[in-house]
């Protein structure tokens, strides 16, 4: 009878816990308040049900999957769900967040090991991703084998998805289906265990070459720096630069500046030109050039060819006419007087 109130028990929390985790789906933003809280709300209810199962004994290294109960079949993903959960949890510490939900996944994966469900392959690929070598993923270094063995994961995942949606959406199954389905829903969430552990071996390892965290000065560190001016010889009155050190060393030996500089923002230099094309853009037009050149007395006019060419005169322009005349028959006297 305590037995049955136990099992009575596990199967209540089991199923609020998988209620409110399928209400997360529907929450899109992870970081919101209402999404954390709902989180840490569906992780207590699974770990008060795996502290039942435990508690209970449901599962034993000593039986084989066959023993199992059909209705237990899915506590054996209560770690898996833990982990899923945990790894979404938002806090400072991040660093504990992934060892706690990489010791729940462990516990998934050795758990079906010793029932059997777990294949040679994804042991090597979970052993590679628990260990501590650099290398996150068990798939070969070859381009073209490695792209092979993403192609084959991505095929044997999308065929388990599809194999548990069309047992879930099917109404009449029996022992032997829901059995199936179980097996199938694990060996999903063995693949999924092995894809999350790759991704928290790669993020530990960012953490650890991360630079530590720096502590900003509070007021009284601020205050004894002020008192300190003395001690280090501060002085604020503007030296005279000598003209020898100009175009020389910015600092000294111990680390007194030695002439004026200016402090660049060499980040903000380079983000406004990231948008900027690859060649200087002309400041004015071939117009504005010619105006500007002609100017500064850079564009010699006359000359050449057209120099030599007259302009038809004006029939109508009798001044003009005459001034002509006069001037060709100023050139006929000076030819006869000054014979060659």
């Amino acid at each position: 009878m305590h037995d049955d109130n136990n099992n009575e028990s596990i199967r209540s929390l089991f199923d609020a816990a998988e209620a409110t985790k399928r209400t997360l789906e529907s929450l899109y933003d992870s970081n919101s308040d209402q999404y954390q809280q709902s989180l840490q709300i569906a992780i207590t209810k699974y770990q008060k049900c795996k502290d039942l199962i435990d508690q209970a004994s449901i599962f034993s290294v000593n039986e084989s999957l066959e023993e199992i109960s059909t209705s237990n079949l899915r506590y054996l993903a209560t770690d898996f769900n833990l982990g899923e959960l945990i790894l979404k949890t938002k806090s400072q510490n991040r660093r504990g967040v992934l060892e706690k939900s990489k010791n729940h996944y462990k516990s998934f994966i050795e758990l079906c090991d010793a029932y059997g469900l777990v294949g040679s392959t994804d042991r090597k690929a979970f052993e590679a991703a628990d260990s501590t070598s650099m290398a996150a993923s068990s798939l070969p270094i070859d381009p073209a084998a490695r792209r092979n063995a993403k192609i084959a994961q991505f095929k044997r995942e999308k065929d388990l998805k599809s194999k548990v949606e069309s047992l879930a959406g099917s109404s009449n199954l029996d022992d032997e289906d829901i059995r199936l389905f179980h097996r199938a829903s694990l060996s999903l969430s063995i693949m999924q265990t092995i894809q999350s552990q790759e991704m928290i071996k790669m993020e530990l390892g960012i953490l650890a070459s991360a630079p530590p965290e720096t502590t900003q000065l509070q007021p009284e560190d601020y205050d004894a720096r002020a008192r300190g001016k003395d001690t280090l010889e501060y002085s604020e009155r503007l030296e005279i630069v000598d003209r020898a050190l100009k175009g020389g060393a910015l600092l000294s030996k111990d680390g007194k500046p030695l002439r004026p500089f200016t402090l660049v923002n060499k980040r903000e230099q380079l983000k406004a030109g990231v948008f900027r094309s690859g060649h200087s853009l002309p400041t004015m037009s071939i117009d504005e050039y010619l105006e500007e050149e002609r100017a500064r007395g850079g564009i010699i006019e006359g000359g050449g060819e057209k120099s030599g060419i007259r302009p038809e005169p004006n029939e109508d322009d009798y001044e003009a006419a005459d001034k002509e005349t006069m001037k060709a028959r100023e050139w006929d006297e000076y030819t006869e007087q000054n014979p060659k």
